[in-house]
């Protein structure tokens, strides 16, 4: 069964289009298993960050297509409607693809490290789901090591800007010196966290943790010398932060156009600098409008990212054929268990053909017929039936003009003899 990739990126679409399909980590394990009782599907490895939304399995062309209206159907999308943002890879290009995305070669900021982890996050998922099965269990621990080795031989770590720390870059672009600005951090996953140590390293003093949990945001706040409050004190938070970043996994924005007007009051309209970098947004889109606001999301931090672009598009390069050694590697593993199986039902078959002519030659004997007779009879019975099949299909090929096929049975049949190879 063909091993496919199915995604949306943002390669291939805006934020908006993004959110409207992205996938809660929460809901991987429900997702994967609805995904793995459509026909036609096998297994299921689900993939959610902020720029992308991807399906690995192994599928039929009839279960990929069903996938693709799986997608559909679960956002109350019409049929086709993403046709246009939808990308599939098949075979060595998804394998490929997803030891891309794992070195950080296909990321919105070459060489960031937080896909990885979020990479096996989804294969945890998939394997604690029961959906990950044998091929895609292979592929992703193949892929950690490869991503691992293609991030220290090419450099690429050496000049990684994540997207937290484009976030900060941009902050400082506006503000100049960061360390007199209130910062307001919304959330307590990694992505936060990271904004916070970068945020940290350029001096920053004054650091709010705003997040549902107080407990999470008092355990983030302690490590950074910051102060912990919950959502329900965005209020309070608000009209302290020049800087705001927020990365939540709410389904709905948590900073409403509402709170800002009221915050920008209380400042005397001194500007807001907020970053929105989470899918689905946090911040209501409409703040764009609000005057003495700057508003960025995700897709708007491409625009600070050339800093050490020549540098990391230069490791990128150097990585390629790091990369085409993983994926040759992964597709004779993946080859070989192919052979496995074709040989298995060979032997099978054969064994079959094996034991039903032994026990018609041993009736033959103990009726007393002649033993030379009947062996020599049990030999050409099994060779014809063993080589029935094959024949029937060389025939065929011969028939069609198929000539690779003939090539390899020329292959695997010819003894090893140079004069035959002439």
């Amino acid at each position: 069964m063909p091993l496919f990739t199915i995604g949306i990126s943002h390669h291939t679409a805006p934020i908006e289009i993004r959110e409207q399909v992205a996938i809660a980590r929460s809901e991987y394990s429900d997702r994967a298993r609805e995904l793995c009782a459509l026909p036609g599907v096998e297994e299921v490895v689900i993939l959610g960050t902020c720029n992308r939304t991807e399906i690995y399995c192994l599928s039929t062309a009839e279960g990929k297509q069903g996938l693709v209206d799986w997608i559909h159907r679960i956002n109350g999308l019409s049929a086709g409607e993403l046709e246009q943002h939808l990308y599939d890879h098949e075979g060595e290009a998804a394998a490929r693809h997803l030891i891309r995305v794992a070195s950080g070669l296909d990321s919105l900021v070459i060489g960031e490290t937080q896909i990885l982890g979020q990479l096996k996050e989804a294969w945890q998922q998939a394997h604690d789901s029961g959906s990950l099965g044998k091929v895609l269990d292979r592929l992703f621990q193949h892929t950690f090591n490869a991503a691992k080795a293609i991030r220290t031989n090419s450099g690429i770590s050496d000049h990684t800007v994540s997207v937290a720390y484009t976030a900060v870059v941009l902050a400082r672009q506006i503000f100049g010196d960061l360390q007199s600005k209130t910062v307001v951090l919304v959330g307590a996953g990694e992505m936060v966290q990271l904004c916070g140590r970068y945020l940290r390293d350029h001096g920053i003093a004054n650091l709010l943790i705003v997040n549902r949990s107080r407990k999470k945001a008092e355990e983030l706040a302690t490590e950074m010398g910051a102060t912990a409050l919950t959502l329900d004190q965005m209020g309070e938070a608000l009209p302290r932060a020049d800087i705001l970043i927020s990365s939540t996994a709410s389904p709905e924005p948590v900073i409403r156009k509402t709170d800002v007007k009221a915050a920008l009051r209380k400042r005397r309209h001194r500007p807001m600098f907020l970053v929105d970098i989470a899918v689905p947004r946090d911040i209501d889109p409409q703040i764009s409008k609000l005057k003495d606001v700057y508003l960025y999301t995700i897709d708007d931090l491409q625009q600070v990212v050339d800093e050490n672009m020549e540098q990391r598009t230069a490791a990128a390069r150097s990585a390629s054929s790091d990369v085409d050694d993983a994926v040759n590697g992964f597709m004779r593993w993946l080859s070989g268990i192919r052979a496995a199986r074709t040989l298995k039902r060979i032997r099978d078959q054969s064994h079959d053909f094996e034991q039903d002519l032994t026990e018609r030659a041993l009736r033959k004997l103990e009726a007393g017929q002649n033993p030379a007779d009947v062996l020599e009879q049990l030999a050409k019975t099994l060779t014809n039936k063993i080589l029935h099949l094959p024949s029937k299909r060389l025939r065929e090929a011969a028939e069609n003009r198929d000539y690779e096929v003939l090539k390899a049975a020329d292959r695997i049949f010819r003894k090893d003899n140079p004069e035959e190879s002439e």
